[in-house]
């Protein structure tokens, strides 16, 4: 064997280390935290669902270190009546809806007024009723609306204050609609499975259930020594159902132009949604509160970065990172089912910030908004509002400028 020999072999060794060493088990480096300029990189973690529960179940972002108002004082807050729960039930659509009418009033230097919601919560279950049996059955039966169909029932059958019409019988504070709604669904599928189309039959059946569970509306109420009707009363207050839109944000519309809002909720099959690109949608809703109107909100809360806890609704980077959140994410969200309509709330207020990003001020009357420290208030940060939020309704005179892109025909 020549040195030469030896000296390859000799190598033998330090390579085999060398190998060892870049193909061996090695321990992972921790994640580095991002550093100046780095993008911001959101962690998830388990926690219980609700706030009384022991398991770990649900995916939510770590909102530990996360920045955002810590207060509603921080907001510029229009006038509004204290939250109130809608317990048990599906009818934030009408709650929400009649917390924008009574800050309506406000805003108008009226008298401070607390509506009934489950005035307009009876008469939506009349009329979602009759369209099933007009329909024959091909009409969704479910709790949820849309707060353009609790203004399309205050239009149709008045208002009245709380005070004259609560839907709470026999002492009961709070509301709960499992039974009323179980025996008004099994009432009209057994219509249905008995092919008995007879409308008059089915809407005394339907509002006997209601009568029952709800009390039957006043016809007519004291007001200031007056007896007025509830659409007397409507009139008395000045407010307009019709001077409410709403707007969307989706590609299969054309943008400016009108046409139906496509969730279940939408049960009526309303057409007179107005589209807008998301970048004019969210900076619309924003004009809108600077000027001093309010609006409500259909949203997709059921979102690991939604916390009642926290009071907060963010969207995590784990979800999309922000400068993804466009009309194409958005829409992707809405086509494969992951963004739903799951809720509706009344936005009162707005915080201009440029990081990270503003705020808007949300009353709520989902039993989560009370988890928290701010009792039936919500922050959502723009990103949420973006991708998040399906639809707002405000007062026409707050978006004249957008609502003239609009032909007029329509």
């Amino acid at each position: 064997m020549t040195m030469r020999k030896l000296a390859g072999w000799g190598l033998v060794p330090i390579v085999a280390a060398g190998l060892f060493l870049s193909c061996g088990k090695q321990e992972p480096a921790a994640p580095a935290a991002a550093g100046p300029g780095q993008p911001k990189h959101d962690a998830a973690v388990y926690v219980p669902e609700r706030p009384e529960g022991r398991d770990p179940t649900f995916l939510a972002a770590d909102l530990t270190g996360f920045a955002h108002p810590a207060d509603p004082v921080e907001f510029t807050k229009f006038i509004h009546l204290p939250p109130v729960q809608q317990g048990n039930t599906g009818t934030c659509w009408s709650f929400a809806a009649t917390s924008l009418l009574e800050s309506e009033l406000r805003r108008r230097g009226q008298a401070e007024v607390r509506l009934s919601p489950l005035h307009t919560v009876y008469w939506e279950y009349v009329e979602k009723a009759r369209r099933f049996i007009r329909e024959k059955g091909d009409s969704f039966l479910g709790q949820g609306s849309e707060p353009d169909s609790a203004l399309a029932r205050v239009k149709q059958y008045g208002i009245v204050r709380d005070s004259d019409y609560t839907g709470l019988l026999d002492g009961r504070t709070a509301h709960d609609h499992a039974a009323l709604f179980r025996e008004y669904r099994d009432h009209l599928r057994d219509l249905a499975a008995k092919n008995a189309w007879d409308e008059t039959a089915a809407i005394v059946g339907v509002r006997a259930i209601l009568d029952k569970h709800l009390g039957r509306p006043p016809a007519r109420i004291d007001v200031d020594g007056r007896s007025l009707t509830p659409l007397e009363y409507l009139a008395s207050l000045g407010l307009t159902p019709d001077d409410y839109v709403s707007f969307v944000s989706f590609m299969y519309l054309p943008f400016y132009a009108r046409g139906e809002y496509r969730v279940p909720d939408n049960w009526w099959h309303n057409s007179r949604y107005l589209n807008l690109p998301l970048y004019e949608f969210s900076l619309t809703l924003l004009r809108a509160l600077r000027k001093g109107y309010t609006a409500t909100l259909a949203v997709d809360f059921s979102e690991p970065g939604y916390s009642g806890a926290s009071d907060l609704a963010m969207v995590p980077t784990f979800d999309i990172p922000p400068q993804y959140i466009d009309q194409s994410s958005r829409e992707y969200r809405f086509a494969n089912g992951s963004s739903t309509d799951d809720h509706a709330v009344h936005c009162v207020g707005y915080l201009e910030s440029a990081s990270p990003g503003n705020w808007f001020l949300i009353k709520d009357s989902w039993e989560n908004a009370w988890w928290g420290k701010h009792k039936g208030y919500f922050f959502y940060q723009d990103d949420y509002i973006r991708l998040k939020c399906l639809m707002f309704m405000v007062h026409k005179d707050a978006v004249k400028e957008v609502l003239e892109k609009f032909p007029a025909s329509e």
